[in-house]
């Protein structure tokens, strides 16, 4: 029989990285994020007054808190996925996956959002700059809302990576394999 061993507290710093795991993690966010905010965009749309000038204005107050709970809902689902795809020895090793992969999916976000900014205000815009006027209408317009999206989602993204490390790691140590035939 061979044994399969799970890795202990002298796991080297260099394994604890899983990039895999950390990328599996940024797509759960994106994924979920995406899903449930075209689900708000269409709830809080069609609740908008026609009648308004603005009509989209209407929808800023409840697409902001519906921002927050979704952020928080996905950031926490997703450094949960994070650790367990990963293989860590302790809560610790968990947290920081759960902050690298907190911090990929801001930076990807933010991308995201210049290049889309880029897209729809043409050539005669400064590309890919803060300078923007879609991405300062963005930033503008995020406010309370998205420093609370982003605090609240960092807490929920390593409270899940420290449940998901946790759990991985109960009363597992040594697993004895059989060769096959």
């Amino acid at each position: 029989m061979t044994e399969s061993v799970f890795p202990t507290e002298t796991t080297s710093p260099a394994r604890r990285l899983d990039w895999s795991a950390i990328w599996a993690g940024v797509f759960t966010f994106v994924g979920i994020w995406s899903v449930f905010g075209a689900l708000g965009w269409a709830i809080f749309a069609s609740a908008a007054s026609p009648d308004a000038v603005r009509p989209l204005t209407g929808m800023s107050v409840g697409m902001s808190i519906w921002a927050i709970v979704l952020t928080i809902i996905a950031m926490y689902v997703a450094g949960f996925e994070t650790t367990r795809l990963a293989v860590v020895g302790n809560r610790h090793d968990g947290l920081v996956l759960g902050m690298v992969m907190f911090g990929l999916s801001v930076v990807g976000a933010l991308v995201m959002i210049v290049m889309g900014g880029s897209s729809i205000t043409g050539p005669n815009a400064s590309l890919g700059t803060t300078h923007n006027p879609y991405v300062l209408d963005i930033i503008a317009g995020l406010g309370w809302a998205g420093f609370l999206s982003l605090f609240l989602g960092w807490l929920a993204a390593m409270g899940g990576a420290s449940t998901g490390a946790r759990r991985r790691t109960e009363g597992r140590t040594v697993q004895p394999i059989r060769h096959a035939a």
